[in-house]
């Protein structure tokens, strides 16, 4: 038997155009955070974690759980940007 390196794993397919891609949770949770303040964002999803005593640990802890809210989350992300740039092109 020949000693032969192995072969590179194989790289998941690049997503350009997904503005998800290569976004941590925790990421989002911050930044939707700094931009509409634990209020907003417990005005706009009302779970606990944002409500009552809110901070990013107890926000992960639920979302990593809870696959309806992370999709409220992304949503609220994805909203997010897009207000940003038509803000930002004005």
């Amino acid at each position: 038997m020949t000693d032969q390196p192995a072969a590179p794993a194989p790289q998941p397919p690049a997503q350009p155009r997904n503005p998800l891609h290569g976004i941590t949770l925790e990421a989002m949770v911050v930044a939707l955070q700094q931009y509409f303040g634990w209020e907003g964002l417990a005005s706009r999803i009302p779970v606990r974690c944002f409500q009552s005593d809110p901070s990013v640990a107890s926000s992960l802890k639920l979302l990593r759980k809870t696959p309806w809210a992370r999709e409220k989350v992304e949503g609220l992300y994805l909203f997010m940007l897009r207000e940003q740039r038509r803000n930002a092109s004005r």
